[in-house]
């Protein structure tokens, strides 16, 4: 099972369509806190619909309390920082894949502390894709990988 987590989340719909991704592929969330909105808000609850009791989601106080939990686990961060394309990797089943905030991104050390860099190759000049498409590229790629799909 694929691990998605998501860093200090900014945007509740974006992580309402992620649970329903996670949902809809096995996939855990786990979410590090403090995130831009309350778990309990009604965006958030309004596109996860009911699949908020499909999804197995953990939640992380802080950075170092997910750095805890995953010491024996190759976490996988998506960047545009990264040179490395999502698509040159193999992913592993137990993976950890980790996605920055939608305003900011993650700080160095969560660059520093990750197992590997990776990137959606874009078009040039163009900055990013949303949170929860650039999930489910990444995803995908890596339950077909595993032949999960």
């Amino acid at each position: 099972m694929f691990n998605i987590a998501l860093y200090q989340p900014d945007i509740p719909q974006n992580t309402a369509a992620i649970i329903r991704l996670c949902a809809c592929f096995d996939a855990k969330l786990e979410i590090i806190e403090p995130c831009g909105f309350n778990l309990t808000d009604k965006r958030l609850q309004k596109v996860a619909m009911d699949y908020l009791d499909k999804c197995k989601i953990t939640t992380y106080k802080s950075y170092k309390d997910f750095l805890c939990e995953k010491k024996n686990s190759r976490i996988i961060l998506m960047t545009t920082k990264a040179k490395k394309s999502y698509y040159n990797f193999k992913f592993k089943s137990n993976d950890t894949i980790l996605f920055g905030r939608e305003s900011e991104g993650v700080p160095e050390i969560v660059h520093e502390k990750s197992y590997e860099r990776l990137k959606i190759p874009l078009k040039e000049k163009i900055r990013s894709l949303n949170l929860a498409m650039a999930t489910a590229i990444t995803l995908s790629e890596a339950l077909r990988q595993n032949s999960i799909l």
